[in-house]
C-alpha cells in the first residue's frame, strides 16, 4: 500500500464531502480596526477591501481594542520583548504571569489560578488531569458541553455519563444510578454559546452536594460579562463558592488570548504539576499577559460597560421580534437565528457579507446537530441603533 497516496485520496474525498454538504469552512480575512470596533475591513479573494460590520465577534465587550489594553501590550513589548522564551518551568514564568494568576484568583474568589495557552487547552489539560487522579472516576457531562471539555474527558480513563442539556431530572437519575462510593465530577458550562441559555448553577450544586460530586464550571462565554465585577454567572448568582473549579478564557470578554482555571490551591497545584498541556507548552507572551491583566482590572471597575452590553442585547432581541424574524430563546447576550440546512445557512451568511457588508458566522455540524444550523449574533456595547436597523433590513432580504 502506498500510504502517502492513500492518505491524500482520503483527505480529498473527505474535503469533497464537506463541500458537497455545504460544511466546508472558509476563513474570511477580516482586519480588526482599533478604535472603530465593531467595524472591520474585509479582504475578499480577488476583490477590493471594504469596511463591514461584524456581528459574530467573541470580543464581547470590545476590550481587544480598549486604549488601556493596547497601551499595556505596547509597554510590555518594549520592556520584555515579544515572547516568553520558554515554558513556565524553563525561564517562562515572569512577574506578569504571577500577577495575572493572582488577579484571576481574586476575581473568582478562589485561593489559586493557573494560566494556559488557550481556553481549549485549559479544559483539555485540567479535565484530563483531574479525572485521572482517582481510580474509577466518573464524570457527568451536559450534552451541550464544548468540544474542549469533551476532549479532556476522553483523554482520561473516567467513565462518562451524558445528561440531557440543562435537564436536572436526568442528571439526578444518572447520579442516583451510580455507585455511591465512586468519585464523581459534574461538568457544565454557565452560558452555552450555541443556544444562548444559562445553567441553573445552584440546582446543579445541590445535586453535587447530595451525591458527593466535585463541580467543574466552564465560564468561557460569561467572564467579563456578568456579575458585579464581571467574574461570570457564578458571581452573578452567588454560586462561585459552591464551584470547585472555574475555567475561563482571556480571549472573549477579556478580549486578548489564553485560558485559565481557578479553584482550591491543592487542585490547581495538582494540575500545574501533572498536566502535559501546561508543562510542555511555552508560556503566554508578556504582551498578552500584560494586556489581559489591564483588561480584567478595567472590566472589574466598569459595570457600565456590562450594562451597555445587556442593553444592546435586549435591543437586538426586541428588533428581531418586532421584525417578525425567528430566533431561538436566549437568556444571554448570544442570539441564535435558526437557518436549517448547511448549504442555506452558508448562502445566507455569504449574501449578508457580499451584498450588505455584514459579517455573521454560519454555524453547522459538528458544532450543532444537523438540521439545527443557525446564524449566531452577538451585539456588543458598540453596536448602535443604526447598525441594528441595517441588520434587520438585510435579514428580511435574505431569510
Amino acid at each position: 500500500m502506498n500510504t502517502r497516496q492513500s492518505l491524500l485520496d482520503h483527505c480529498a474525498t473527505h474535503l469533497g464531502g464537506l463541500r458537497a454538504e455545504g460544511r466546508y469552512r472558509d476563513f474570511a480575512q477580516l482586519e480588526k480596526l482599533a478604535g472603530r470596533f465593531p467595524r472591520y475591513r474585509w479582504h475578499p479573494a480577488g476583490g477590493a477591501a471594504r469596511e463591514i460590520t461584524v456581528w459574530s465577534a467573541n470580543d464581547y465587550l470590545g476590550m481587544g481594542t480598549h486604549p488601556a489594553v493596547r497601551q499595556a501590550a505596547c509597554q510590555a513589548a518594549e520592556a520584555h520583548g515579544a515572547g516568553a522564551g520558554g515554558t513556565r518551568n524553563i525561564s517562562g514564568t515572569s512577574p506578569l504571569h504571577a500577577a495575572l494568576e493572582a488577579e484571576l484568583a481574586d476575581w473568582h474568589g478562589k485561593p489559586a489560578a493557573l494560566l494556559f495557552g488557550s481556553g481549549y487547552q485549559a479544559n483539555q489539560a485540567a479535565l484530563s488531569s483531574l479525572l485521572a487522579a482517582l481510580p474509577s472516576m466518573e464524570v457527568f457531562s451536559d450534552a451541550m458541553n464544548h468540544a474542549s471539555m469533551i476532549d479532556g474527558m476522553r483523554r482520561s480513563p473516567a467513565r462518562r455519563h451524558i445528561w440531557r442539556h440543562n435537564d436536572l431530572a436526568h442528571l439526578e437519575e444518572l447520579l442516583a444510578a451510580a455507585d455511591p462510593a465512586t468519585p464523581k465530577v459534574i461538568a457544565c458550562e454557565s452560558v452555552y454559546s450555541m443556544e444562548g441559555d444559562i445553567a441553573p448553577l445552584h440546582a446543579i450544586c445541590d445535586l453535587a452536594d447530595r451525591f458527593g460530586a466535585l463541580t467543574y464550571l466552564d465560564e468561557v462565554h460569561a467572564v467579563g460579562l456578568y456579575g458585579t465585577q464581571g467574574a461570570g454567572i457564578a458571581e452573578r448568582d452567588a454560586a462561585a463558592q459552591r464551584i470547585d473549579i472555574i475555567e475561563g478564557t482571556l480571549a472573549k470578554g477579556i478580549g486578548v488570548y489564553g485560558g485559565y482555571i481557578a479553584g482550591e490551591a491543592s487542585l490547581v497545584d495538582y494540575v500545574r504539576s501533572v498536566a502535559g498541556g501546561l508543562i510542555f507548552t511555552t508560556a503566554l507572551p508578556p504582551t498578552v499577559t500584560a494586556a489581559a491583566l489591564a483588561s480584567i482590572r478595567q472590566i472589574r471597575a466598569d459595570a457600565a460597560l456590562r450594562d451597555r452590553l445587556a442593553g444592546r442585547a435586549a435591543a437586538l432581541k426586541a428588533a428581531l421580534d418586532a421584525s417578525g424574524l425567528s430566533r431561538l430563546p436566549s437568556e444571554s447576550h448570544i442570539v441564535p437565528i435558526p437557518v436549517p440546512g448547511a448549504d442555506r445557512c452558508r448562502a445566507v451568511a455569504r449574501r449578508l457579507l457580499e451584498e450588505f457588508s455584514l459579517y455573521v458566522t454560519p454555524i453547522n455540524y459538528p458544532t450543532v446537530p444537523r438540521g439545527t444550523e443557525r446564524l449566531r449574533l452577538c451585539a456588543t456595547p458598540f453596536h448602535d441603533d443604526a447598525m441594528i436597523e441595517a441588520l434587520m433590513a438585510a435579514l428580511k432580504e435574505v431569510l
